[in-house]
């Protein structure tokens, strides 16, 4: 497919995802096997393209004065790609399979508008009803801190200590411009272009032999700053698919007793198949069957309880931008129940002199310091662990760190912004 044709199919797909209001990943694999002829190339190039408008989709309208699915593609060029009128001109030039010619009002639009007075939610492209959750965190900064939010993420890999060591690895991902990251000491980085395809990380042979694993660069630090270590008894409250338990056991060393778990059983399916690939043996998996309490057994004795809570996702709209646009606010609602229910499950288990390690992928207040402060309310026996303690793990980065992500009496939060990871709250909470 030409570039003039993607475009074209990038137009329709948006116009599609209108009109039926379905999840961008589903329109695009639909149309996938709706049209065969196309490459992986060009699949590849044509999800780059929607994936961008849903970055830009608020500002694209605004800066064309039209939010059809058209514009908002014509404004995405500009905003996102940075394309000129010439540019964008030679691919909508009304040829075989490519977009209609630019009219006058597009290119009046392209030429002469601008973000410059536009709202705080058209310039960070999020929807309006989340301002006021945004301003009570960012406060006039919310538009920039919204933008870096709706950027193309890059691909995080942790390198798993049980099996190899940073410096050992990064040589052999070199021919995918694998470099380090800035703040995690496990962690590799690969940029990836609008267009680039998946590296396919998954058919390396460091991955296939558990040596690395993909995690953004922030995930790598919330397990850090729990500050998990050898011969501890460690749970892993809402473990998923494991992404952070496999940084946990390679903290602990395999020496210790660490325990995964989550309310959703069907959560937990990845996960024995990764624990064996990374080389786990202190690990034991337990899965819900009922209203069987599966922690029955454990009172007051852990060193730490991990919980990767429950949460609306606001960290995660660089890797998901699809996500904000769905959000509805009683999500929130709904999110804040389960906090407080997975918190409260978490205290008893708890031993005098541990901690709780609360961690979000959310931005929102609501989720983070607020649901701090009230489990203390209810908790007085916990108390926050000072933010600059808990980055301490850092070593010689701790205090720039500290001073890139926000912090509060409560916690950390990280942002893309900020410290060039996925948006992640953690609060250490130590029990007297």
């Amino acid at each position: 497919m030409t570039p003039a044709a993607r475009l074209s199919a990038a137009i329709e797909l948006i116009a599609t995802i209108d009109a039926q209001r379905i999840p961008a990943a589903k329109a695009l694999k639909e149309w996938g096997t709706a049209h065969r002829y196309a490459g992986s190339g060009d699949r590849a190039a044509i999800s780059g393209l929607i994936w961008d408008v849903l970055r830009r989709q608020s500002s694209a309208a605004w800066l064309m004065d039209d939010a059809s699915a058209r514009s908002r593609v014509l404004g995405m060029l500009k905003l996102e790609r940075g394309m000129d009128i010439p540019t964008i001109s030679a691919l909508c030039d009304g040829g075989r399979f490519a977009p209609d010619p630019l009219t006058a009002a597009e290119e009046a639009a392209l030429a002469s508008r601008s973000l410059k007075d536009a709202p705080a939610h058209v310039a960070g492209d999020y929807p309006d009803w989340l301002d006021p959750y945004l301003a009570k965190v960012f406060g006039d900064d919310r538009a920039a801190e919204a933008t870096a939010m709706a950027s193309r993420a890059p691909l995080d890999l942790r390198v798993n200590t049980l099996k190899g060591k940073r410096e050992k690895i990064l040589p052999r991902l070199s021919h995918l411009g694998a470099k380090e990251t800035p703040w995690s000491p496990l962690g590799l980085r690969i940029e990836l272009g609008a267009d680039a395809r998946n590296p396919g990380i998954h058919a390396e042979e460091d991955f296939i032999k558990g040596a690395i694993e993909v995690q953004d660069e922030g995930s790598q630090l919330a397990a850090l700053f729990s500050a998990a270590k050898p011969g501890e008894q460690v749970i892993d409250l809402c473990a998923g698919a494991g992404g952070k338990t496999l940084a946990l056991a390679a903290m602990m060393d395999g020496k210790g007793r660490l325990i995964a778990t989550d309310s959703d059983k069907r959560q937990l399916v990845p996960i024995h198949e990764r624990l064996s690939r990374a080389g786990v043996h202190n690990c034991d998996v337990r899965t819900p069957r009922g209203e069987e309490e599966v922690l029955s057994d454990i009172k007051a004795s852990a060193d730490l309880v991990l919980i990767d809570a429950p949460c609306t996702g606001t960290g995660t709209w660089r890797r998901n931008p699809d996500a904000k646009w769905r959000m509805r606010p009683g999500a929130l609602e709904v999110r804040l129940k389960d906090q407080a229910e997975v918190l409260a499950r978490a205290a008893p288990l708890v031993k005098s002199g541990g901690r709780i390690a609360y961690i979000t992928c959310s931005v929102l207040s609501e989720e983070n310091g607020e649901q701090v402060k009230a489990f203390i309310a209810r908790h007085p026996e916990f108390s926050v662990q000072p933010p600059e303690q808990t980055a301490s793990v850092l070593w010689d980065k701790a205090e720039a760190f500290t001073e890139a992500a926000l912090q509060s009496a409560e916690g950390l939060l990280m942002t893309p912004r900020r410290t060039g990871t996925d948006g992640f709250f953690v609060s250490v909470l130590k029990k007297a």
